[in-house]
Parts: structure tokens; sequence; C-alpha cells
């Protein structure tokens, strides 16, 4: 019997070439590290510094890794980027909004990449997973806007996906410091609404009164 006349063969022959995965957004270093110095003159400026707390949960660079704070300013991605050891490029996930000519080509540039906020953005999804593939680090706020009050199950369903613990950041301003806290790793095993309900939890913990003491070493950016 010819290949032809075999169904099987003649299927196979037939259907079409699978798609190639595009590759994880890249990050040029010297972009990336351009914008978060430039985005820290107005904290200089405004007599301010920043103060980052529980460094040492920070695991190492090329594993996986998702970043979920908390979101109160503009700033919020790019203290957290600061925050971070050297060697940890921080990808987020920004509103579309922003990927305009010329701002788009520069966050681009950073390694972060768009995200439709008004509904499940699945092309936003994969491109995290991308990230976590290659061994990135995704940040993502889990409220979705500045002070949102609902926690989204997005994060624990990327890390689930992704295979990577999630490192809680704490944001909050006290006196004339910014503070970013590092909270232990969460697993991502557990369900998605349990590992939302435990992140939200250590979140608002975090990110707490300015009464509420600041466990972990203490680093002061310069």
């Amino acid at each position: 019997m010819s290949d032809a006349a075999r169904p099987e063969r003649a299927a196979q022959a037939q259907a079409p070439a699978p798609a190639t995965e595009p590759p994880a957004p890249g990050v040029n270093p010297r972009v990336y590290r351009f914008v978060v110095d430039v985005t820290y003159l107005p904290v200089l400026l405004s007599g301010m510094h920043l103060e980052v707390h529980g460094r040492e949960h920070v695991p190492p660079p090329g594993s996986p890794l998702v970043v979920a704070a908390n979101h109160v300013s503009a700033l919020d991605p790019f203290l957290v980027a600061r925050a971070l050891p050297p060697g940890r490029f921080l990808q987020f996930m920004a509103k579309k909004e922003l990927f305009v000519p010329g701002i788009g080509d520069i966050i681009r540039a950073g390694g972060s990449f768009p995200v439709d906020r008004s509904g499940t953005d699945l092309g936003a999804v994969r491109t995290a997973l991308r990230v976590l593939k290659a061994g990135g680090t995704v940040g993502i706020f889990p409220q979705g806007t500045r002070g949102g009050a609902e926690m989204q199950g997005g994060v624990a369903l990327i890390a689930a996906k992704g295979r990577a613990p999630i490192l809680p950041a704490g944001i909050s301003r006290r006196g004339r410091a910014w503070v970013i806290q590092f909270g232990e790793p969460i697993s991502p095993r557990g369900g998605i609404r349990a590992v939302t309900g435990e992140l939200a939890e250590v979140l608002t913990r975090l990110s707490g009164s300015p009464g509420t003491p600041l466990p972990g070493g203490r680093y002061t950016a310069p």
C-alpha cells in the first residue's frame, strides 16, 4: 500500500507544521539601567530615598520568578526594579496604553510587555510564561490598578503554569523613605484561590502602617 493510500500517513503529510513559539521579550541592560536611574531622580529631587528590606529572600538570578507587589504610585515598577539584586531584570506586565511610539519603544527595550486590562489577555499570559521559561523575572500588580481593593488570580495562575515561586513585594512610604519589603517566596502550588489569598495577606503585612516592624536585612539603594 502506498503512503498516499494510508490515511494516517496522508493526514500527517497534509498537516501544517507546528507554529514556532516566539521568543521571550528580551532586555537591553543599558536601556533597563537608564530607565531605572532616570525614574529614581524624582525620588532624590524630593529629598527621599529608597530602603529595601528582605533582599535575602530574592532567589538567585537565572531561575524563574514572579514578583507580585501592591500598587500605590506610578513609580512602583521602577522602585521594585531598583530594589532587586543585580542580575534580576524585572519584566513587568504594563498596561497597553503605555505602548505608544517613543515611550513604548523604551518600555519594550527594558523588557516589559503590554497587557489589556479590560479582560483576560491570553497573549500577555503566554508572553509571561515565555519569560519564565527562559529563567526570567515577571512583575505583576495583583490589584490591577493603583489602590485596587480586589486581588486578581492571574499571579497565581501564571506562577503555577510557569512553575515559578511568587516573591511578594510590599511598597510603602515611611517618613522620607520609599520602602520595599520583600517577603519569603510563596509556592504556586495549592490552588489559585488559596495562593491568591495567601499573597493578599502577605502583601497587606509587608506594606503595613508605619508602626509595623520590618524584618529582614536592610539595604539603602544608592
